[in-house]
């Protein structure tokens, strides 16, 4: 059942022993969603925690380090900016069909919670803000700098489509209220680690251009990972490098999990909707950015996805 924020808000007052589930891989975008919301839910008393299926990358300690959560059993269950269960993860197995709430921004939602709230027009953490508004939470500077995170993430640092003149807006009254945009846009932008440097050369050494030039893909290995000493928590900068290629309509990352399946995420411009080739295999996202998950190995997910992006741009 679609809701509004209001409805939404009324809800998270009523609820207590809330968990928050942020998708799988976790990003900028879904922590800062989990984080800002769990630290408002906490200033009104309640119990709350957060959790995901993947180690959070040591970039976001900022978001959460000072957090101490308390032992609890969940009551109420909130997934944020997941499209589909299956991009929780391992998480699926165990809250799969026990969603309570979504709040989320993705097109593609499948509707898998017992209630949605869902705005198409608006990166995920300023639909995390409308709520704590209407909460009526004071956001303080832990919040806002959640919650910038997330909105700079998802907007590429605002050079994406997706900014809208309120994503401006919203942006400029958490940075009023403590967010400390300058350190999280040089964390986020500008700051690479050694172990990632060495991660990006492998990658890029290997990448591989199909249908005449216009899709191009690059793989991330296990293999790769133990050369370079990075990990997947690191590979959240490598999926845009694809679409920087001139002629280049589809951009595709394809990371090998270490049970020897992967996941795929899709960068593309207007012509190919990033979105629709994702949820031909159970995903979903944006039009231009999109994630799905394949239960084989590498090279088959390759030909599969090669071969839909083929079909597309026919």
């Amino acid at each position: 059942m679609k809701i509004d924020v209001k409805e939404c808000a009324k809800l998270l007052k009523e609820k207590d022993n809330i968990l928050i589930l942020t998708h799988a891989h976790p990003d900028g975008d879904t922590l800062g969603c989990g984080f800002g919301l769990c630290r408002a839910l906490l200033k009104l008393g309640k119990n709350v925690r957060v959790i995901n299926a993947d180690e959070i990358p040591k970039k976001y300690d900022y978001l959460h380090n000072d957090l101490k959560f308390e032992d609890f059993k969940e009551d109420y269950v909130v997934s944020v900016d997941t499209a589909t269960e299956n991009l929780l993860g391992d998480l699926a197995d165990v809250y799969g069909g026990k969603i309570n709430l979504c709040i989320d921004h993705h097109g593609t939602n499948t509707n898998y919670a017992e209630k949605t709230l869902l705005i198409e027009t608006a990166a995920a953490c300023e639909i995390i803000y409308q709520v704590i508004i209407e909460l009526g939470v004071e956001i303080d500077d832990k919040i806002a700098s959640c919650l910038y995170t997330g909105i700079s993430t998802d907007t590429g640092c605002f050079r994406y489509a997706s900014s809208t003149p309120s994503t401006y807006r919203i942006a400029a009254d958490l940075i009023e209220k403590g967010a400390d945009n300058g350190f999280i846009n040089r964390v986020m932008f500008e700051t690479k680690t050694k172990t990632y440097v060495r991660l990006e050369r492998l990658v890029m050494d290997g990448l591989k251009l199909y249908c005449n030039d216009r899709v191009a893909v690059i793989v991330v290995t296990q293999d790769m990972y133990k050369k370079s000493g990075s990990n997947e928590q690191e590979t959240e900068a490598l999926a845009p490098l694809t679409r920087q290629i001139e002629g280049v309509e589809v951009g595709v990352t394809i990371r090998e999990k270490i049970d020897g399946t992967c996941k795929a995420s899709l960068r593309t411009f207007d012509k190919v909707n990033a979105a629709e080739v994702a949820k031909c295999f159970g995903g979903g996202g944006h039009p231009q950015a999109a994630a799905c998950r394949f239960d084989c190995g590498v090279d088959e997910a390759l030909e599969r996805i090669v071969k839909k992006c083929g079909e597309l741009l026919k």
